[in-house]
């Protein structure tokens, strides 16, 4: 077989993969179980391989990396021009090989299993975190039935867990008493293993020079810092820092046509998990800026004046993602802008 580039669309048990040569002819068009991907990889010559970056595809692009063969991964929307008729894996892999082939294709980097244990973190603390906002609105929904209301905010349900477990039987009942007790044992243990994970990515980001870099940034913290660093492994791919904020979702969705540019609200594509790692750090800026003791304390406050709040936030996260880009990108820590 003399094919020059193969797709092949993953699976979990089943593959489907297509080759052709330098000529364009279809050389190879089979399926392939999971446990012969590598031995069909193994026996064939050095090719360009094109795959879809879904959940399993860094795991197989470094493996058959390892074997000589050049691997690209590609967004799955990106390849769906390509798609002819009707949908099946034969077909799939079929797009997935013309797409790989095409100049203006944008790629994503394969990470790195050390990079992507960091990007596990991350998504366990962040489970993590929505089950520990179940169970304090749960408590408080709980306590509010029998006329204990408690202000909102993660902070004051522990001051919530110790009026309950003073409270009296005439307050609240035995048998509430012991089941919402129950809860704020489980929220003690999130608490904990939340604890915990976050110093496992301070361990992580104390090693990792380009988390510490952008942790200079105002509002980007220990967090936003170590998913940036792990998420974004080559940021050469990115022409500017502008197109690293579209690739966030951070920019105005177009609709324009016949000469005319029409804007809305940002496009919301791409990592949503930074996205909002990136508003939330923006919030503090907003909030710091106020008080004047933010070094962009005169930008926001000129947005503030003709702007809502939240619109400035999201304007406050896309300059942060523009000067983390540049931050990746030069190999540099942030320099506050000179002041009058």
């Amino acid at each position: 077989m003399n094919a020059t580039t193969i797709g092949i669309d993953l699976a979990k048990s089943v593959f489907q993969v297509h080759g052709v040569d330098a000529t364009g002819q279809v050389t190879v068009r089979k399926k392939l179980r999971r446990a012969d991907v590598i031995k069909f990889f193994q026996s064939i010559p050095a090719c360009l391989v094109g795959m879809e970056a879904c959940a399993t595809a860094h795991f197989w692009a470094r493996e058959i990396s390892a074997l000589g063969h050049q691997v690209r991964l590609m967004p799955p929307s990106y390849v769906k021009a390509y798609l002819r008729r009707q949908k099946n894996d034969a077909a799939d892999a079929e797009a997935i090989c013309e797409a790989v082939t095409r100049p203006t294709m944008r790629f994503v980097p394969v990470k790195s299993a050390e990079r992507q244990g960091v990007l596990v973190l991350h998504r366990t603390r962040e489970l993590l975190v929505r089950q520990r906002t179940m169970l304090i609105n749960a408590i408080r929904g709980h306590c509010a039935e029998f006329g204990i209301v408690a202000p909102q905010g993660a902070r004051r349900a522990s001051d919530l867990v110790e009026h309950i477990r003073q409270a009296e039987p005439v307050e609240l009942p035995e048998l509430a008493r012991s089941a919402l007790l129950r809860l704020a044992e489980q929220l003690d243990t999130l608490a904990a293993e939340i604890h915990g994970l976050e110093r496992r990515l301070l361990a992580w980001h104390r090693q990792d020079q380009a988390s510490q870099r952008l942790a200079t940034i105002p509002g980007i913290g220990i967090i936003t810092a170590t998913a940036l660093s792990a998420a974004v492994t080559d940021p050469g791919l990115f022409r500017s820092g502008r197109e690293f904020a579209a690739f966030l979702g951070l920019v105005p969705r177009q609709n324009s046509s016949g000469g005319k540019d029409r804007l809305g609200r940002i496009s919301k594509k791409g990592d949503g998990y930074l996205r909002k790692l990136l508003v939330v750090g923006a919030t503090s800026v907003i909030r710091r800026a106020r008080t004047g003791a933010s070094a962009s304390a005169s930008w926001v406050n000129a947005l503030l004046e003709r702007r809502p709040a939240r619109i400035v936030t999201v304007a406050m996260a896309n300059k942060n993602a523009r000067i983390a880009w540049a931050v990746l990108k030069r190999g540099e820590v942030y320099r506050p802008p000179l002041t009058a």
